[in-house]
């Protein structure tokens, strides 16, 4: 499909603001199908997690350095790939319009005959605002908002900024790039007429978990943010809406902003607890202490997958077993219809909810999700006296499931459909995060990940840093006591986000 001849085509695609998710649909959809993405440095990287595998990746910073690229640079890129074949995604932090080189890309590939679409982005001045309570139209107080490219203040001589005009705006000046511009705004601005003691704000890391809001008078505005060590990107408001409304900075209110979370699972486990711990407003630091290996090549897996029809149920533990049961079937041209009628029970809704892209819905999820309680519960639910019952799991779980479906009279298969093998991180970069303060909360959510992680991080760290340890459950919280750790929060609820939960509860009463 990739490979059949198709006319060149560039998207010039805004990626948001900065947090991933804001990007728009259709830009993520494009990302997806795309053969060639160029990139700039603004874009967040996680949104290259959607590129096809095979798709070409070209970075292309402008900033001063060995490594950044001129405008021409870029354009001629752009017309090349799509020229020879490729579908070319232009990723663009922000909006791709707004102060960004769009017209002349645009340009250059009209120039040479190639075809283009631009996908809007939502632009930073209006993420900045909506995350931190500053709305910049209010009918109280602005009924106008003027954007302004911050370098063009930066002390040059020819200029098409009218300060006269901006000092006496009534409405909201919202300054792109104008961080290094803030000594120059401020004070061609107050010089023009604009009293030092209007609201002045900058934000620094919009939509982030880094993000950073300093509010001050515009004469001290500029003092402000060099003692607070600002860095870009970021822009600068002024008018009376920079004061903003802190009952509203419903993202920096969050129990979980800017809190470092180490996440300690397999490194797809890693990415889907990372995006769980940002939509809380938390810093997710990905440390993955174990690697998923499928064992789905075995004879006892194939014997099993041979005899399916004889079994009344099938029980999941996990998403990953869930995840490589079905890449196994895949791989062997099968699929969900080797259940028949065949019953599914599934450890709890994670592993349930990874079943329903496969077109099944579970027959039993227990209340409580540990392997003691599927088998209590299961019974419960039916009488699986000689009953023939298939477990799919990890290698390295524990007994007490198929201990406890045996003492109810089943007659269980246990076949291990996959393992968890130590993983070794960055201890290094992770401990210096730690000694910098970075890192408040280390979680887990399996005894294997236990066990990873303080094979490489000793134990003592966590108490002598005065790190607070997060459990998914008694299972994980067992093991964390047994290598010498102090357990502050178990979760409630055994997921990801009974874990979370349970974080946050403690965050709130702190």
């Amino acid at each position: 499909m990739h490979n059949e001849i198709r006319k060149p085509k560039v998207y010039l695609v805004g990626a948001g603001p900065g947090r991933a998710d804001l990007i728009t649909l259709r830009g993520a959809e494009l990302l997806k199908t795309a053969d060639c993405i160029i990139v700039d440095k603004l874009a967040n990287p996680v949104l290259l997690q959607l590129a096809r595998k095979d798709a070409e990746i070209i970075h292309v910073p402008k900033r001063i350095g060995p490594d950044s690229f001129t405008q021409d640079q870029v354009n001629r890129i752009l017309a090349d790939k799509a020229l020879s074949g490729k579908t070319v995604v232009r990723l663009k932090g922000g909006d791709p319009c707004m102060f960004g080189r769009c017209t002349e890309e645009a340009q250059v590939l009209n120039a040479a005959g190639v075809e283009f679409e631009i996908v809007p982005g939502v632009t930073a001045a209006i993420a900045a605002a909506e995350y931190t309570g500053i709305m910049l139209t209010d009918r109280r107080y602005s009924s106008q908002v003027a954007f302004i490219t911050g370098r063009e203040a930066e002390g040059k001589e020819q200029t098409n900024l009218d300060w006269d005009v901006l000092a006496r705006f009534p409405g909201t000046l919202v300054f792109y790039m104008g961080i290094g511009a803030l000594p120059s705004i401020a004070s061609k601005l107050v010089e023009n007429g604009m009293s030092p003691e209007m609201p002045a704000a900058l934000v620094a890391d919009a939509t982030l978990p880094t993000q950073r809001l300093v509010q001050a008078p515009l004469g001290r505005i500029a003092e402000e943010c060099k003692k607070q060590q600002i860095e870009p990107p970021a822009l600068v408001i002024v008018g009376p809406a920079a004061a903003g409304d802190p009952g509203l900075n419903w993202f920096m209110q969050q129990p979980l902003y800017g809190k470092g979370l180490v996440v300690t699972r397999d490194p797809d486990g890693n990415a889907d607890s990372a995006r769980k711990v940002i939509a809380r407003g938390g810093r997710p630091i990905e440390y993955p202490t174990l690697a998923i290996q499928s064992l789905t090549d075995r004879n006892e897996f194939l014997r099993a997958l041979a005899e399916f029809p004889v079994y009344q149920w099938v029980i999941f533990t996990s998403a990953n077993g869930v995840r490589i049961f079905f890449e196994a079937l895949r791989k062997l041209g099968k699929d969900a219809r080797v259940f028949g009628g065949i019953k599914i029970a599934a450890i709890g809704p994670r592993t349930a909810e990874a079943l329903e892209p496969f077109g099944i819905r579970a027959d039993f999820v227990p209340e409580v999700f540990t392997g003691r309680e599927l088998a209590r519960q299961l019974i419960g639910y039916t009488d699986l006296r000689g009953k023939k019952v298939l477990m799919l799991r990890s290698e390295i779980a524990s007994d007490e499931l198929a201990e406890g479906l045996q003492a109810g009279g089943a007659a269980v298969t246990d076949v291990a459909v996959y393992t968890a093998l130590p993983h070794r991180g960055d201890d290094k970069a992770l401990i210096e995060q730690i000694r910098q303060g970075k890192v408040q909360w280390l979680t887990f959510a399996s005894p294997s990940a236990v066990r990873g992680f303080f094979e490489q991080i000793p134990a003592e760290s966590v108490h002598s840093y005065g790190l607070k340890v997060a459990s998914v459950g008694p299972v994980t919280s067992k093991e964390l006591v047994r290598v010498g750790v102090c357990v502050d929060v178990e979760a409630t609820e055994h997921t990801i986000d009974g874990l979370l939960d349970a974080i946050e509860d403690v965050e709130r009463r702190a």
